[in-house]
């Protein structure tokens, strides 16, 4: 069993340690396995520590716990992402509050280029199911990852309508990916994890509560570079969601309705109070997210979007500048992508003679 992995989930089922001082803990010690190793009077000197979780670390002995919930995810072909693996979702790692561990099922990629959340209420109607099948519909040439909720409503319509239009599609659950909920949508589940997947950040055998769904939500919002709000009452989830969205920094999409339906209220007032851009069409998506459709003759997002292309470096580059349309200074660029200075401005000087990258004033980068 892979050491590392095991102090990775133990430091999960620690009570009091959270995702922020999870992360903290890391940037301090390296590792899982070396905060375990540091003693109290190290870890009590970490920010936000303080020597009550130091001596909560250190007198964990439930080692044994956290191995059976490895074999356990190793026999379901789960896999258990920790915020540092290669495979978790770089957009959503950025999150200040993304969580430390993501147990996953499934064959996507989960840091495609361009990856979309679509959110709505549960009891939607005829008009935002059909306008949710036709945008798909147009994102196909994108080769986008459509990412729901697989709630009922336009959630499922969202699944759906991605694995009529062959696009791979993420399920993220608020409970154990061996409890499908609404278990109405099981067999849509087991279509996503052959045509996308399934992704929540709870372990196997926990069940769904009602606090566990604006959690879920945060994942939505952090893992994707667009957020579409279809159809949505005054208070809902997908509101929630879409105010995580805006709190990460990433453009929030929202569908006008009928002013007499309350189920068009919610997105009526996010573009009312300028918290969503007005969508009425894939183009106002294109326009807005600078997006073209990969047909035809090859573009420069073409080119630079070619992730078999690139190095693991230059993905991490590329992958944290998506964070901040505004651009990043080249210090925090470098503490994000973990790439150091000398070598970082090396990299970007490559990527913007592709045309990848654009300098801006006061050594801030964004895309190009």
């Amino acid at each position: 069993m892979d050491d590392e992995k095991l102090y990775q989930v133990a430091l999960s089922m620690i009570p009091g340690i959270g995702d922020i001082s999870a992360k903290t803990l890391l940037s301090y010690c390296g590792s899982a396995k070396a905060i375990f190793k540091k003693n109290k009077n190290s870890l009590s000197k970490i920010p936000g520590i303080g020597f009550i979780n130091a001596e909560k670390i250190l007198s964990f002995n439930n080692f044994t716990t956290a191995e059976s919930e490895i074999e356990k995810c190793i026999k379901s072909e789960i896999e258990i992402l920790f915020c540092t693996d290669k495979k978790y979702p770089k957009k959503l790692k950025h999150a200040p509050d993304s969580p430390m561990v993501l147990y996953y099922k499934g064959a996507s990629d989960l840091n495609n280029y361009k990856t979309v959340a679509i959110v709505g209420t549960r009891k939607s109607t005829r008009y935002g199911r059909d306008f949710t099948e036709k945008l798909i519909g147009k994102l196909a040439a994108h080769n986008a990852l459509i990412v729901s909720g697989l709630a009922y409503g336009i959630d499922i319509s969202a699944h759906k309508s991605a694995l009529k239009h062959g696009l791979e599609t993420i399920g993220v659950m608020a409970s154990g990916l061996d409890i499908i909920y609404p278990s109405l949508h099981r067999g849509i589940a087991m279509d996503l994890i052959n045509n996308g997947g399934l992704l929540t950040e709870y372990r196997i055998g926990v069940k769904p509560e009602g606090h566990q769904f604006p959690a879920r939500n945060r994942i939505i919002a952090g893992m994707c570079d667009a957020i579409i709000v279809v159809e949505a009452a005054k208070k809902g989830g997908a509101l929630i969601t879409a105010e995580i969205a805006n709190s990460y920094n990433r453009d929030v999409f929202a569908l006008p309705g009928n002013i007499e339906n309350k189920f068009s209220a919610g997105c009526n007032n996010l573009i009312k109070s300028n918290k969503a851009h007005l969508l009425t069409s894939i183009e106002d998506l294109e326009y807005i997210m600078n997006w073209e459709p990969k047909v035809g003759a090859q573009t420069n997002e073409d080119k630079y979007y070619d992730y078999s292309k690139l190095s693991e470096e230059e993905k991490s580059i590329i992958e944290t500048l998506q964070t901040d349309k505004e651009g990043i200074s080249l210090d925090e660029l470098s503490w994000k992508s973990q790439i150091p200075l000398n070598k970082l401005a090396s990299l970007l000087l490559n990527l913007e003679f592709s045309g990848v990258v654009k300098s801006l004033p006061g050594k801030k980068y964004r895309l190009g």
